[in-house]
């Protein structure tokens, strides 16, 4: 469902493909979804051991994106389907800013006035080991991102540099972290972003994902909570798993 705090994006569901007309009309965003890497301080940490080793050999200079497509969208409450011959995947939790106006190298000053809200996604992919540049088999596969379930309007959020998350795996807690562990705060992230690229009304772009992304396996309820947003629920199934439901 979308927030009625928030208009504007409802007309998106029978623009995209990849996902039913039914459940598409239950993602709260229609534009294109970036994420970003190693933008939590944890998770830089991890990996500068690494960031001077080929084929990187130094630290990144520029936020580091790459697009969750169209393909990947899902929606609250939406079954992720494992490919065959694959047992478990990552998740990764992130707040995502959704603009509202066509922001063009913003300034640090004015980045929070392009900012028409924020949603919960479900980063998930295959596990890898590329630092920057995950293949995007890894990424892309059919419902992939878990979107919403709804866009909270940006004056309702008090601080979205101090929003608690939390991550549930059968209803266990398996993960907490804080927005307030950015290395670049969203106002930052705003201006570097779009010093090389546009962003518009409708896009979104996460914030990034904390270290030590958990693993999940077939049957798995995943629930994401994040403070003054809400919570995104999926479940996890094998793909022959789902052929079977559908047809019977």
């Amino acid at each position: 469902m979308i927030d009625s705090t928030l208009t504007g994006f409802s007309n998106c569901a029978q623009l995209l493909s990849g996902t039913s007309q039914n459940s598409m009309k239950d993602i709260p965003i229609n534009g294109t979804v970036y994420g970003t890497l190693l933008n939590y301080k944890s998770s830089y940490s991890e990996l500068e051991p690494h960031m001077k080793n080929q084929p990187y050999q130094k630290p990144p200079e520029a936020p580091i994106l790459y697009i969750k497509p169209r393909n990947t969208y899902n929606h609250h409450q939406g079954t992720i389907k494992l490919p065959n011959g694959i047992n478990q995947v990552q998740i990764g939790p992130a707040l995502g800013i959704v603009i509202g106006k066509t922001a063009v190298t913003v300034s640090e000053d004015h980045a929070m006035q392009y900012i028409q809200g924020y949603t919960i996604l479900n980063d998930v992919s295959l596990q890898h080991d590329s630092l920057y540049r995950p293949p995007i088999r890894f990424n892309a596969r059919d419902g992939f991102c878990p979107i919403g379930p709804v866009v909270r309007k940006a004056n309702l959020v008090q601080d979205p540099h101090n929003l608690e998350i939390k991550v549930y795996v059968n209803e266990q807690l398996i993960q907490t972290a804080n927005t307030n562990e950015l290395i670049r705060p969203i106002p930052v992230l705003l201006k570097d972003v779009t010093e090389f690229m546009t962003l518009y009304p409708g896009d979104v772009l996460m914030i990034g994902t904390p270290n030590n992304m958990p693993l999940v396996h077939e049957g798995d309820k995943v629930r994401i909570e994040i403070d003054q947003i809400g919570s995104l629920e999926n479940h996890f199934l094998s793909f022959n798993r789902t052929e079977q439901e559908g047809n019977r």
